[in-house]
């Protein structure tokens, strides 16, 4: 396996800076607030600066597509900046989860017919998976693809979906019929306005990030790659989508501690700063530690899954486990911290607690990625077990 390192680049560097630059004018509270309340959920115009000027919207798809090649790392550095701001776009719908199902699934053809309108931000995708019910992940899918007249038509309901009410694209998953588990799993395109296809925004707790249901009727769609193929892939995306919000949480974590040590060095109790307070200092050192193991288990999840793919299911759920776990107890903290004004709506912190909340369960919830490292390790054990040994 190539040497895995535990520091950024100078250009990584650079790039982080520059994005926290950027982040920090188009995105603040007062913005978030405002777009919450809106029927798209963001703002048009920075979504379009951030995939023309930054080339954040083709960040990982590579350059013959139109995109800029990058890695997770920089993936990972990209969601974090977002993570701080509680960015309100479609970015972990289009760019990573969509973008990447495309990347792995598609026909050359297909590639080069989506992929540049998604590198450039002109065209919004979305990866619907989730159905009403289900577990997590892309075994217990169930939806059945129907042939008819030499294509495949779809029939059912996607819940949960990310951004789906306002994306261009929809990539659904299916199943053929009479297969279970990754095997029979197709991954299929179609047009977010076609007819048989209705969407139904829904109310979620936490309205920085769109949510939506899609129903289908009958949908004339378009198969990806090959028939029965996509399992393997689709669990790779999902991996990588639990990556990138584990980056996510880690800088929404960064965030509330900043703003809480701001605030408790402020407020005065008894004639003195909270913050001077010996049971305050325990607190904010717990909640700095908790802050950092986030960090790190993102960040080197980015890393491993760069260098080593093979490790990519282990170590997406292991950061995802501990950044769903840190992030919400690090919003609570900060509510607590800041007292009685923590849990009103005037306050800020609520913000970062309801996205620390949604986002633990999006895409697993720590329960689960934990039972499903023990069955990576238990399947590399059984692999590297000698021949004839008991199991």
């Amino acid at each position: 396996m190539p040497d895995i390192q535990f520091h950024f680049t100078e250009e990584q560097r650079q790039f982080r800076d520059m994005l926290r630059r950027f982040m920090a004018a188009a995105s603040p509270t007062s913005e978030v607030r405002r777009l919450m309340d809106t029927e798209p959920g963001f703002d048009p115009a920075v979504w379009r600066r951030m995939a023309d000027e930054l080339g954040l919207a083709g960040l990982m798809i590579p350059e013959r597509y139109g995109g800029s090649g990058f890695g997770l790392v920089e993936l990972g550095l990209a969601m974090e900046e977002m993570g701080r701001v509680l960015l309100c776009a479609p970015y972990l719908a289009s760019a990573v989860l969509a973008a990447n199902a495309l990347c792995r699934i598609g026909s050359e053809a297909q590639k080069q017919r989506w992929l540049p309108g998604i590198a450039s931000g002109e065209t919004l995708a979305t990866l619907a998976f989730a159905e009403p019910g289900s577990e997590p992940g892309v075994e217990p899918i169930a939806m059945q693809a129907a042939a008819m007249d030499g294509g495949h038509s779809l029939t059912g309901c996607k819940d949960c979906v990310v951004d789906g009410c306002n994306a261009h694209l929809l990539l659904v998953a299916a199943r053929v019929e009479g297969r279970d588990g990754l095997a029979g799993l197709s991954l299929f395109a179609v047009a977010g306005d076609a007819p048989g296809v209705s969407r139904r925004r829904l109310q979620v707790l936490d309205p920085t990030r769109q949510l939506a249901r899609l129903d289908f009727e009958g949908v004339p769609a378009e198969l990806l790659g090959g028939l029965g193929e996509a399992g393997p892939a689709l669990a790779e995306t999902l991996d990588i989508g639990a990556i990138a919000l584990a980056n996510e949480m880690a800088g929404g974590a960064q965030r509330l501690l900043e703003d809480t040590l701001e605030y408790i060095k402020l407020r005065m109790q008894f004639g003195r700063a909270v913050a001077s307070f010996q049971a305050i200092k325990h607190r904010c050192a717990e909640l700095l530690l908790q802050v950092e193991l986030i960090k790190s288990a993102a960040y080197h999840a980015a890393q491993v899954a760069d260098a080593n793919p093979e490790a990519l299911a282990y170590e997406a759920s292991l950061a995802k486990a501990a950044a769903s776990e840190a992030y919400l107890h690090a919003a609570i903290e900060a509510i607590q911290l800041h007292g009685g004004i923590g849990f009103t709506w005037d306050q800020d912190t609520q913000l970062w607690y309801k996205r620390a909340k949604s986002s633990e369960v999006l895409l697993g919830d720590p329960a689960w990625h934990r039972e499903r490292m023990i069955q990576c390790l238990e399947g590399r054990e059984s692999t590297s077990a000698p021949t004839g040994a008991l199991a």
